[in-house]
């Protein structure tokens, strides 16, 4: 673990070999509740980086309605959906 945890932000590292589908599977499991465990204590999926693909479905449980208003903004100024496409938000709220 490393991060800056006196204003609460810690990164987990896990090295390991993405070509081992069985470890693969663990870590992302593991990834998965240590996320949902933040949110049910009311902390975040994610700190000063950015949400990111892998934790894209957790901004709807997070942000909830908010989501919705991302969407109007995004559908607003990129309404072919060509900036970006498919890396923020899916083009609706997904679901976890």
């Amino acid at each position: 673990i490393v991060g800056h945890v006196g204003d609460g932000n810690f990164h987990v590292m896990i090295p390991f070999y993405q070509d081992e589908p069985e470890l693969m599977t663990k870590v992302k499991s593991f990834s998965n509740r240590l996320v949902e465990r933040a949110l049910e204590y009311e902390g975040t999926c994610t700190g000063e980086h950015g949400v990111g693909l892998g934790k894209m479905n957790y901004l709807s449980v997070e942000h909830r309605d908010s989501v919705d208003v991302m969407l109007a903004i995004k559908k607003a100024l990129d309404s072919k959906d060509i900036m970006n496409p498919g890396k923020m938000l899916y083009g609706k709220a997904p679901s976890c």
